[in-house]
Parts: C-alpha cells; sequence; structure tokens
C-alpha cells in the first residue's frame, strides 16, 4: 500500500501535462514528502465542468461498517462504498514525482522510492474525491468543517514494485491520452484503466533512510 509519495515539479509543470484550465492552489512548494492527511494538489473535474489544479486532504471516508477510518488506496471498484464516486465528476489525477513502498526486512521495514528514473519525471495517480463533512486531521491539531478529500486507485504490481511490495502498486498514468481517458471516460472503462505499468517501466532510485533522518 502506498502511504507516502513525493511531488517535486511545479505547478506549470502540472497544468501542462493535465491540462488543467484553472488553478486555485496558489503559489504550491515542492511536496518532498506526503502522508496521509496531508494537503496536496490534484486535478479534477469541478462542478462547472472545468479541469482544474486544487488542493485536496489525502485519505476518503473509508466504508462504515469499517469504522470510517480514512482510506488511501482503493482497490476493490464494484464495492458499493467505492462506486458512487466512480463516475467523471468524482474523478481526479494525483500527481507526484517518486512514491515509497516498504520491503519487509526485519527487524524494520525499509523504504524503497520508485520513479521512471533518477530524474524523477511528472506523471499522475488515477484518483477520486469528493467533498466531506467532518474533523479531519491529527489529534494535536483537528481540522473542523468541510474537506476536499481525495485517494487513489490501486492495482496488480509489476515485476519491480512486486519486488518490494507483491500485493499491489498505484494505477499511474503517464500521457495526456490517458489521463483524458481517465477524467472522462464511462464508469464502465474503468476496469480496463486500472492496470499496472508494464514490467521494467519503473525503477528504486532511493532505499532507506538519509543521515538527516528523512525516507528519501
Amino acid at each position: 500500500m502506498c502511504n507516502l509519495y513525493s511531488l517535486t515539479k511545479g505547478q506549470a509543470a502540472i497544468i501542462a501535462l493535465t491540462r488543467a484550465m484553472r488553478d486555485i492552489t496558489g503559489n504550491l512548494p515542492v511536496f518532498p514528502g506526503v502522508f496521509p492527511d496531508y494537503l496536496a494538489p490534484v486535478v479534477r473535474n469541478a462542478t462547472d465542468g472545468v479541469r482544474e489544479l486544487a488542493m485536496a486532504r489525502w485519505g476518503m471516508p473509508g466504508p462504515p461498517q469499517f469504522g470510517g477510518a480514512p482510506v488511501t488506496n482503493i482497490r476493490n471498484v464494484k464495492s458499493l462504498h467505492w462506486r458512487r464516486w466512480l463516475n467523471p465528476a468524482n474523478r481526479c489525477v494525483v500527481p507526484f514525482t517518486s512514491f515509497c513502498e516498504y520491503a519487509d526486512t526485519k527487524p524494520k521495514k525499509t523504504p524503497s522510492w520508485f520513479a521512471f528514473d533518477e530524474r524523477r519525471p511528472l506523471a499522475v495517480f488515477a484518483g477520486i474525491w469528493t467533498p466531506w463533512n467532518g474533523t479531519r486531521g491529527t489529534k494535536a491539531n483537528p481540522v473542523e468543517g468541510e474537506h476536499q478529500l481525495f485517494g487513489f486507485l490501486t492495482t496488480d504490481a509489476n515485476a519491480e514494485v512486486g519486488a518490494v511490495h507483491p500485493k499491489a502498486m498505484p494505477v499511474i498514468l503517464r500521457t495526456e491520452v490517458e489521463i483524458d481517458a481517465w477524467l472522462t471516460a464511462p464508469a464502465a472503462d474503468i476496469p480496463k484503466l486500472q492496470r499496472p505499468l508494464p514490467d521494467a517501466s519503473l525503477r528504486i532510485i532511493a532505499t532507506g533512510k538519509r543521515e538527516d533522518g528523512s525516507v528519501e
């Protein structure tokens, strides 16, 4: 399960790749580490039909039968809980430059960062989003009110990710054509869009912790 990723490209690059027509994010910083419940940029179909770059909080409302805890990664798109957000109005893409999976090493798991190459070119995860009212954030810093929430889809792992995390990998889109398909295709097309990258598409560009204690 991917619960950490980075975004080191600016909003001009994001807009160029996704062809967002409106930007409501302000001045975006770089995001060396995005964790669950952090705010991060997404590109979505706004309510007026304009494709926009906006900020949202990572973690969709979870199924109530499991306590409703935030869910960052969505796999079972046949679930009634997720089907309500699979239409184009609730789809988004999540820009990233690398993402982390943890190898099951002992005594501690080892973080492995995946990207297309050492230059970390921009790509996006296939995501969904929704407005939501309630309390998010940490116990020390709760945030009340309406939130824009997002999560992204996962699928079978390809060879590189599977060597570290066999269960799954994020659904990744690299081209304008793939992004357009995700943001506009009917919900019936989602199963064929929910696919892993071809083998040999990714490589590990960093592992373990740096001397400053960070994970990348």
